[in-house]
């Protein structure tokens, strides 16, 4: 008998399914780099925002505890002076700087030299990356400025 050559038909790939190669395309890769410099681009300026916001805050809360001292010296001496009212030497506040435990100071905190045995006004002085925020105060009267 008489055998005619064996022809092999490829069948159809059935639709929609390719064969799969495992990768990204260079266009994938660029569509993914410029979406998450986007999302960059919008994050670290509201990140920076909060960070100056927070700081702030905690030097408002720094000047409040300085305040509480300065009020408990008036309550214990009857003037704003840590030594006998008459003694003439200054009051010293128990920290210097905001925050109070951190290794950098982004304000620095200092009593003005117009302190009087009824009358103090404590000033926090922005440092640093905080230069340019302003600087805020508070006085015997509780008269917050720059908050």
């Amino acid at each position: 008998m008489l055998s005619l050559p064996s022809v092999h038909f490829c069948r159809p790939r059935p639709f929609g399914r390719a064969r799969f190669r495992p990768g990204f395309t260079l266009i994938e890769l660029m569509i993914v780099v410029g979406i998450v410099a986007i999302l960059a681009a919008i994050a670290y300026p509201s990140y920076q925002s909060q960070i100056r916001k927070t700081r702030r805050g905690d030097a408002q809360a720094v000047l409040m505890q300085a305040a509480q001292f300065m009020e408990r010296i008036y309550t214990e001496n009857g003037c704003y002076d840590e030594n006998p009212c008459d003694s003439g030497t200054a009051t010293v506040l128990p920290f210097t700087k905001s925050p109070i435990d951190g290794a950098e100071a982004y304000y620095v905190i200092a009593l003005k030299n117009d302190v009087t045995a009824d009358t103090f006004t404590i000033t926090a002085t922005p440092q640093g990356s905080e230069v340019g925020a302003g600087d805020l105060s508070i006085d015997n009267t509780g008269t917050r400025t720059g908050w």
